[in-house]
């Protein structure tokens, strides 16, 4: 992917933790992160990412979150937008963080 294809985001060095666990502490985001686990690009469509309660510039303002924290990549097609997870660069930046983010999102309530 070029890089005039995509929004801006930090450079994998640049994530910090803080902020990326900030961007993750809303219920929403933390919903966006588990669809976007599957490793596929999504679009913005609410209606496919679960979220056809919210409006559609409130689900784009939790997907800017996401990216500016560096959680996500954003990648530009014409009119177009296709958000996908940052896997590997959160790996690389924080060994084992998503995963356990991933499994207490999904775990049941005690």
């Amino acid at each position: 992917m070029r890089d005039d294809e995509r929004l801006p985001q930090p450079v994998t060095t640049d994530i910090d933790l803080v902020t990326l666990l900030h961007a993750l502490g809303d219920p929403v985001r933390m919903t966006l992160l588990l669809s976007y686990a599957d490793g596929a690009e999504h679009s913005c469509d609410p209606r496919g990412l679960g979220l056809e309660h919210l409006h559609k510039s409130t689900v784009s303002h939790h997907m800017r979150v996401l990216r500016e924290a560096g959680v996500t990549t954003t990648r530009v097609a014409g009119r177009n937008r296709f958000v996908s997870l940052r896997r590997s660069d959160l790996d690389t930046r924080f060994p084992g963080l998503l995963d356990a983010l991933l499994a207490a999102a999904t775990a049941p309530a005690r």
